[in-house]
């Protein structure tokens, strides 16, 4: 019985028409862009920081998931610090004959600045990193208290 359409062993099967349908340029694009956002370490701009004090000192603690530790500046000023994570990278593909047919560079930069309560004693400034977690310990400056 034909109807206009294929015979049943000729249509192509649903599952078929999804993969072509995906492997199309521009929902292929969409995709790919899709990916690259959720992939990223921050993709809405920011990372959670902890600030805590003690009688001594002040500790931050960043969670900086993905990230290498040279992506990492710090910046520690009298009563503030400012971590900032670099990432770039470039992605290039060529064929046998060296022409370009592919290139991307992705560039982000995120920075949070922290505000501390007092001053900071900027030569007793430590930190580590270890499994995406950032700590810093910054020592209190102790001002001379004054007698009336």
């Amino acid at each position: 019985m034909m109807d206009g359409n294929l015979p049943d062993k000729k249509k192509p099967k649903f599952g078929e028409l999804m993969d072509s349908f995906f492997q199309e340029k521009p929902v292929r694009g969409i995709l790919e862009s899709i990916d690259g956002f959720f992939s990223s370490p921050f993709p809405f701009g920011g990372f959670p920081v902890e600030l805590k004090e003690s009688k001594t000192n002040y500790t931050i603690t960043a969670k900086l998931p993905g990230v290498k530790k040279e992506q990492i500046d710090i910046d520690v000023f009298q009563n503030y610090v400012t971590l900032s994570v670099h990432n770039e990278e470039i992605h290039t593909s060529e064929n046998e004959k060296s022409n370009v047919f592919f290139h991307k560079q992705l560039k982000q930069h995120n920075s949070r600045t922290i505000p501390l309560p007092g001053m900071v004693d900027e030569r007793k400034v430590k930190a580590s990193y270890q499994d995406g977690l950032l700590t810093l310990k910054l020592g209190k400056l102790k001002g001379k208290k004054v007698e009336l």
